[in-house]
Formats: C-alpha cells, structure tokens, sequence
C-alpha cells in the first residue's frame, strides 16, 4: 500500500492506494471515531462491493445504507434529498460519518450531503472507477448538477481519507475505464510531461487493465492534483489548469443530456479541442497535436466531439464556473506539460474550432 497525504492544516488527510483496502477494517476504522456509519452507494456498486464493506464495518459499527440510481442524471437535487431523509429517518446526529461508495457521482453528492447536513459532518471516500480515483475523490470538489448547468451547486469539503482499493477496477466496463484515463493524461498535459511519455508507452498495458500499471497511473496522477490543490485548495489561481478540456467537456455533456457522453469522454474530446487553440496560437505544434490525439484515442476515447451548434456551444461555456464579466475564460496549454488559463485566444479561431466540430 501507498499512501499520499494531502496537507490542509488542521484538514490534512491521506489517500491509500493499494489492494484489498475495502475489507480491512483496521485501516478505515483510524478515521472512524463514532459508532454510527452511513454508506452511500448505487445500484451497480452495491451488487458488488456493499456487502464487502458492510461485513467489514457492522461487527464493530452502527451501519445504514443508502442505495442511489446510477448515472450522472440522478447527480440532482431529488438524490440528495434522499440521503438527508434517510438520515433523519434514522435520527442520525453531528457524530454520524458517510462513507462514498461508489464513482464521481457517488463521491460528489455524499461529499454535499455531508458538507451540509447538520452544517457538516464527516465523511470518507472509497471510489471505486478510475476517474474517482485519479480526479474527483481528491481535492474536496462536492456538488451536484443542474439542469442548465454541470457542477453548480456544491461546496470545497475534504473528506477523512481516500480508501482506493485497485482491484475494483477488475470489474470496471472498459469504456468507464476509459473515462478514466482522459484525467490520468491530462496530468501529463498540465503539468508532467515526462507521466505524459510513460503513459504514450504504456497506455496498452493500462487499457489492458494491468494492475502494476494501474497503481503507477493512479499513484502519480494523486500526487500531481495533491500539489495542485494544496497550493490552491479553492481554486482562486491555479487549480483552474485541471480543468483542461473541461469547459468544452461539460458543454459537450449538457448538450448531449447527462449520462449519454460520459464524463470522461467528453473530457477526452475536450483536451482535443483545446489543444487544437493552442496550437492556432502556435504554443503547440502540428507534432504535439498528433501526439496528444494519438493518446486519447489510444484510450479509447472519442477525439471528434458530437454535433452541436456553434452558438449552443458557446451559450454552454458561459455558464462555466471560470467565466468573468461574460468573457469565457479557458485552460489552453502553453506547451507540452505547461497549461494556462487565459481569455487571451482569437475567439474566431474558437468559433471556428467549434464549427469544425458542429460537422
């Protein structure tokens, strides 16, 4: 086993990365200082990993479980409801601790529920997809989906601890693994070029699923958001480089109905896209473009994002979280390893990169 620490002062907490994880209890009981548990789960997950936990936690803790409907469509108000009813049903109080069981739309909608029942509780994650894993389990990103918007609602809430156990990804399906990996080079992208080269070379043995493979991808991607979120824990300054390809990427996902284009995929897309700007302001070049599409299709990612509207495209980007004073402001990389975020494009050349793509 790994483990990575994340340092927030007095929230400082570790992310362990290794095999078995879920059923030893010896481990998740160190962040565990009451008797009552509530693990939120969905449907899929449940079938496989709820019992595992379940069996490791009940001997010694109070446990209720919460099963969610799967998908990106339930990331919503009317699933967070049902985590705070089943709360008070059980007259759960402030010493009450959720346990995230599940993918980035698990994590997320626990780490909100937690963040704002009672005003706060704790609450662990135990991500079980590798864009979880890699991404959305660490760094404290909690919220939920709107109808006109992706990730509008939430709050930064750091969890306990981040159990990864790597061999749930065995019964990963290969396009959610996929998904994963368009965050796994985007670290590469922003900031590490040299994972970028390890993962042009091993990529086969990643899609492959192998395991040593596997840990090395998701052990440096933690320690690459690890440096990025502890030098800006609330995204005022530099966090923003981890959402390269996101801005396109979370148009892509609104236009197309949440859960039909995975989130990774149009992340995938996105990196794309983004790299095609950067390479219209000459900061990458036609080689470096090759290169980057090269991989995220090696991934077994989309690299031609679906057919939208120029204009319902950039109605989708205004909503961005990165947008000020209506200019939309994008992650675009000034090199092979280096992003920026910057207003500072040709917006023509955006309008045209996004006709290229409405075709």
């Amino acid at each position: 086993m790994k483990t990575i620490n994340i340092q927030f002062d007095d929230r400082s907490y570790p992310i362990y990365i290794g095999q078995n994880l879920i059923s030893d209890f010896s481990l998740i009981n160190q962040h565990l200082p009451h008797k009552k548990i509530a693990v939120v789960t969905n449907n899929l997950v449940a079938d496989i990993y709820l019992d595992t936990l379940i069996n490791s936690l009940s001997p010694h803790k109070d446990v209720i479980s919460i099963i969610l409907t799967d998908g990106e469509k339930h990331k919503n108000t009317d699933s967070l409801n049902i985590i705070y009813s089943e709360l008070l049903k059980n007259k759960a109080d402030r010493n009450i601790t959720l346990i995230a069981l599940g993918g980035g739309v698990i994590g997320d909608i626990t780490g909100f529920a937690a963040a704002t029942y009672m005003r706060g509780v704790n609450f662990i994650q135990i991500p079980t997809t590798l864009l979880s894993q890699v991404d959305s389990s660490v760094g404290g990103k909690t919220g939920i989906n709107h109808p006109l918007g992706k990730n509008m609602i939430g709050a930064f809430y750091q969890p306990k601890c981040v159990i990864t156990d790597v061999n749930v990804l065995t019964t990963l399906p290969r396009r959610e693994l996929s998904a994963g990996l368009a965050e796994v080079i985007k670290y590469g992208l922003i900031r590490d070029i040299r994972f970028f080269e390890w993962l042009e070379d091993n990529m086969q043995s990643l899609v492959g699923m192998k395991q040593d493979y596997l840990m090395e991808a998701i052990l440096r991607s933690c320690q690459n958001k690890a440096d990025v979120v502890e030098a800006d824990e609330f995204e005022s300054g530099i966090r923003a480089i981890l959402n390269l390809g996101h801005t396109f990427g979370h148009a892509i996902e609104v236009a197309q109905g949440y859960g039909n284009w995975l989130h990774g995929e149009a992340v995938g897309a996105g990196i794309v896209m983004a790299a095609k700007l950067s390479q219209s302001m000459n900061w990458l070049s036609d080689k470096d473009l090759k290169r980057i599409t090269k991989l995220i299709k090696n991934a077994g990612l989309p690299t031609i994002p679906p057919n939208i509207s120029v204009e319902k495209y950039l109605e989708l980007m205004m909503l961005d979280k990165k947008t000020k004073d209506g200019q939309i402001n994008l992650v675009l990389q000034k090199s092979m390893g280096e992003a920026v975020l910057t207003n500072a494009y040709d917006s023509s050349k955006l309008r045209q990169i996004l006709d290229q793509s409405s075709h």
